[in-house]
C-alpha cells in the first residue's frame, strides 16, 4: 500500500511539473532578445541584435533542438600567443556558461545549448554571458563575477620557445 501510494503522489508531482514548464519557442527567444537588445533583425533561423552596443546573433533549429548565441571577438591571425592560452584557461575557469571557440578563422564567444529546455532566465543570462566574454577578452577573459577555483593564473607574457632536436 506504500509504494502505491508514492507511485501515485510521484506521478502527480511528475505531470504537474511537466505542466508547469515551458518549452522555448524561436517566437519566445526572439521576444527576450527584443527585450534587451538595442536593435533587431530577424532572418530565418537567425536573430541579429545589438547589446550594449556589440552585435550578436542567435541561431537556431527547433527541428534538432538546438541553438547558439555568438559573437565574434578577433581574427586569429591577430591572435596572440598568450591570448591564446588565457583563453583556454578562462574556459575551464571564468567562462562559465559560455566558451572562447574557433570557427572559420575567427575567436567567438559562445553560448550553445538545446532550444526547447531553455528558460527564459537561461536566455537573458547567456546574452549577458556571451558579452561579457567578448567585452573581457584580453583582461579578465570572463563571462560572469564567478570563477572556479583553482590554477586561473594567466600567463603575462609569452616564453621563449625551446628547440627540441630530433635525431
Amino acid at each position: 500500500m506504500r509504494n502505491f501510494l508514492f507511485l501515485i503522489l510521484f506521478s502527480i508531482f511528475f505531470q504537474t511539473q511537466h505542466l508547469s514548464s515551458q518549452e522555448m519557442t524561436s517566437d519566445r527567444l526572439e521576444e527576450l532578445i527584443a527585450q534587451v537588445s538595442d536593435t533587431l533583425m530577424t532572418n530565418g533561423n537567425s536573430i541579429q541584435f545589438l547589446y550594449k552596443e556589440l552585435p550578436l546573433m542567435c541561431v537556431y533549429d527547433a527541428n534538432a533542438n538546438r541553438m547558439r548565441i555568438i559573437t565574434p571577438i578577433i581574427e586569429t591571425k591577430e591572435l596572440k600567443e598568450e591570448q591564446l592560452l588565457n583563453m583556454l584557461v578562462a574556459n575551464f575557469h571564468s567562462a562559465l556558461d559560455v566558451k572562447y571557440a574557433l570557427s572559420d578563422e575567427i575567436i567567438w564567444s559562445v553560448f550553445i545549448h538545446p532550444l526547447k529546455e531553455l528558460s527564459d532566465h537561461q536566455v537573458l543570462d547567456a546574452i549577458n554571458q556571451v558579452y561579457s566574454a567578448a567585452a573581457t577578452f584580453g583582461t579578465t577573459y570572463s563571462s560572469t563575477s564567478l570563477v572556479f577555483p583553482g590554477n586561473t593564473k594567466k600567463k603575462e607574457s609569452p616564453k621563449q620557445k625551446k628547440l627540441i632536436k630530433r635525431g
